[in-house]
């Protein structure tokens, strides 16, 4: 199997990158999808920190609202949830 090009920000040496698709390669489907949707809550958890950070004022609604828009699309969230995200106050 040819090597993957590393990336020139890719920061793991090339004995690690291959340890680690080694035990990609040895997972089942479901170990797969487990590890995928873990990530994936992961990212939402730091992306909604991210939010609130932003946003000190909004409640937990409105910070799931703002991360639908990041992962939809405000055009979405719009037709979906018939949510627009306010105009801001002033110049």
């Amino acid at each position: 199997m040819p090597q993957p090009r590393p990336s020139p920000l890719d920061d793991t040496a090339p004995e690690a990158a291959a340890l680690q698709r080694s035990l990609y390669a040895r997972m089942s489907p479901a170990q797969k999808a487990a590890r995928v949707s873990d990530l994936t809550h992961t990212a939402c958890t730091l992306a909604l920190a991210g939010l609130a950070e932003r946003y000190p004022t909004a409640g937990r609604p409105e910070l799931l609202l703002r991360l639908a828009v990041l992962r939809l699309g405000a055009d979405t969230v719009a037709e979906v949830y018939g949510w627009r995200e306010p105009e801001p106050d002033g110049p």
